[in-house]
């Protein structure tokens, strides 16, 4: 009677596709939910990563409806993904994998809580969910806090007062209350620095706010924790990065909670949402993990720096207003919509015995949810790490629940199948309820597949009508940067590679170059990739071939102080060091040079300028099939230069070294 229920009222499970005459029978097995002996650990919720690095930094500067539409998408519960954690980058100054971030302290006497795009960006996803848990973490730090060496560690009291300004300064000036504080990206830990952070953060009236540690392995911070039993009272949540659904002996001996902290990290076609779907369950099921965090969150990045793609969704053209609401979206909404932060996993085994896997939890007021993923191997590749080959094969479960669940009469289905032989995926759709028979049901399993099974009757897909459609970066592109009061610290559409570009009112001058944009990063941060030794912002679309740039410039660092406008400009985020293109650079010795690399080192033209710091002067780079010229204030500098590689980039500005220079009237065509 309950298959039968089952096959009538879930109108065949197992979906389009021809009968079984003469197959094989299903494989069948029975799984048991009971919480008559008590519960699991308790869920910490699904999260995503904004930064490490940059990766919302086109986001800000979509239109109207659009941006609303992709902020409901990700954060409004019951709607899209209805994230439960939002975690995102403390600004360090440095490149942290597809641009730098700003730091609230650019230098030691600088304070400034107003400058990059997390603190909106965790009040738009507050505004959405007042219960949405955020999460800082650190990559880079201002060469300031090691007193010019490249560690954060050497003066452990220095690197506190700066984390626990920030959180002070997200309560102060954004009303945030930061719930978690990581250590230092994918990087060494330090007990003293740790124990020391706890102290300030009581010390500041912060007691409510949760330690991380350490962002990176289970090892070697499990072990320390269990033979340090100071630390161990300071640590409150051991988060690991790519565990592969796996934790270490050490890790559970512990018996904190444990996270992947951060994960996913893949391309975000259908197998980015199998490698989804399978991390969100097994990451508990193999590995005890009660939150997992996506990197990243949304895809507002130029999609040719590193890792393009690897968001939950894709926004990556505000000039357009086109975005895209991926796959992933609807596989996190299997969890998210059905469960919150603290309800309870059931102690279940997990495993199907035809491969994939279920978890079950719940509130501990009578209500559950099921979320049951069936997928195949070379569908759920994550970017790392490798994935053991397994076999996933039709089945049938029937599951029967006892406990408080005995009473359950119905349960409402939620499917998504990802279509690869078909190409055409069904995502996140509401079936008709499952009905339960003398606490009994059963349901076909096909590959590739996720069910959720709840009591809860609040779950919605909700669609936006379609945004505009794709267009290309424009071809003729302006910007003074004439803002009195901008709503971001950053021009829209660059994209800070190494140092940071802001808006700067420049009050001494007496009209055309009051409102500009400045370089503002005088130290090499303390880095967590290899940051170039020029700082460098990119705009544009990586497929130009025929450019002209034209930029106005001033040099502030007298001596050696210098600039360039750029074309062809190949590169970007933790390759920055390796960027090739056309570079036209002058210096405050009155000196030009033209370069085939962001080094200086491949140099193409050489000469007199007349240039000179602390004045205002126009460049002109013109790039022309396999030829380049340069003009300085409107007069040709230099010409006929043969350019042949790279064939095609942005176009981009920056300076010689970590020092103050100013920028204005953009253009590009």
């Amino acid at each position: 009677a309950a298959l039968l229920w089952g096959a009538i009222l879930l109108g065949c499970s197992c979906g389009p596709g021809p009968p079984r005459v003469g197959a094989a029978p299903l494989l069948t097995a029975t799984y048991v939910l009971d919480d008559a002996d008590g519960l699991g650990r308790q869920f910490d919720g699904i999260g995503a990563v904004s930064g490490g690095g940059a990766t919302s930094r086109l986001l800000v500067n979509y239109q109207e409806p659009y941006r609303s539409q992709i902020l409901d998408y990700l954060f409004k519960p019951n709607f899209g993904a209805s994230l439960h954690i939002l975690k995102v980058e403390i600004g360090g100054d440095g490149q942290s994998t597809d641009g730098t971030e700003p730091s609230h302290m650019h230098y030691e006497n600088d304070e400034n809580y107003f400058r990059g795009y997390e603190w909106w960006l965790m009040k738009e996803a507050k505004k959405r969910n007042p219960n949405i848990k955020l999460i800082g973490l650190p990559w880079t730090f201002p060469r300031w806090i090691g007193k010019g060496e490249n560690w954060p560690y050497d003066y452990p009291d220095v690197t506190a007062y700066y984390i626990v300004s920030w959180i002070l300064g997200a309560k102060q000036y954004h009303d945030l209350d930061i719930d978690y504080i990581g250590i230092w990206n994918e990087r060494a830990f330090s007990s003293k620095y740790i124990k020391l952070l706890r102290y300030t953060l009581d010390k500041r009236g912060l007691e409510q706010v949760r330690i991380i540690a350490s962002d990176r392995l289970w090892e070697p911070i499990s072990f320390v924790l269990l033979i340090d039993s100071e630390l161990h009272g300071v640590v409150d949540v051991i988060g690991a990065h790519y565990p592969g659904t796996k934790t270490v002996k050490n890790a559970i001996l512990t018996e904190k909670k444990l996270w992947s902290s951060e994960d996913y990290s893949t391309f975000n076609d259908e197998v980015g949402a199998g490698c989804w779907a399978r991390i969100l369950n097994q990451n508990y099921v193999n590995g005890n993990m009660t939150s997992t965090i996506a990197w990243n969150l949304v895809a507002s990045y130029y999609e040719e720096l590193p890792f393009g793609r690897c968001g939950l969704m894709t926004a990556q053209e505000p000039w357009s207003g086109h975005y895209k609401v991926e796959a992933p979206i609807w596989i996190t909404a299997h969890t998210t919509q059905f469960t919150q932060p603290g309800w309870s996993y059931l102690q279940v085994d997990g495993h199907l015995e035809g491969g994939g896997s279920f978890v079950a939890l719940t509130d501990g007021l009578g209500n559950l949810t099921i979320i049951i993923e069936t997928m195949t191997h070379n569908h759920s590749q994550c970017i790392r790490p490798p994935l053991p080959n397994f076999s996933v094969t039709p089945q049938r479960a029937t599951f029967y629940l006892k406990g408080s669940f005995f009473m359950v009469e119905t349960l409402q289905v939620w499917h998504s199948r990802l279509g690869f032989e078909s190409g055409n995926s069904s995502l996140f759709q509401r079936l008709h309820p499952v009905k339960v028979w003398r606490g009994r049901f059963s349901l076909d399993l096909d590959v590739d597949e996720v069910y959720t099974l709840t009591t809860l009757k609040t779950g919605h897909k909700c669609i936006y009508p379609q945004p505009p459609p794709p267009h290309p970066f424009p071809s003729n592109y302006k910007d003074d940067f004439n803002i009195r009061n901008p709503p971001f610290s950053e021009a829209p559409n660059f994209a800070d590679q190494t140092g940071v570009f802001e808006y700067f009112v420049n009050a001494s001058d007496p009209g055309d170059h009051v409102f500009t944009l400045r370089q503002v990063v005088v130290q090499r941060p303390i880095t967590w990739v290899s940051d170039a030794d020029q700082t460098i912002s990119i705009i544009g679309n990586f497929q130009w071939v025929n450019m002209t740039v034209t930029c106005d410039i001033y040099i502030e660092k007298q001596r050696d102080g210098g600039v360039f406008i750029a074309g062809r400009v190949d590169n970007g985020g933790i390759y920055v060091r390796r960027t090739k293109g056309v570079f036209f650079w002058v210096f405050a010795d009155g000196t030009y040079r033209v370069t085939r690399d962001i080094a200086g080192e491949e140099i193409l033209m050489k000469g007199l300028s007349g240039v000179r710091d602390n004045a205002w002067h126009t460049l002109t780079l013109n790039i022309q099939g396999n030829s380049a010229s340069g003009l300085l204030n409107g007069y040709p500098l230099w010409e006929n230069v043969t350019v042949s590689k790279p064939s095609n980039g942005w176009a981009a500005l920056g300076t010689r070294s970590f020092e103050f220079a100013q920028f204005d009237n953009f253009h590009v065509e």
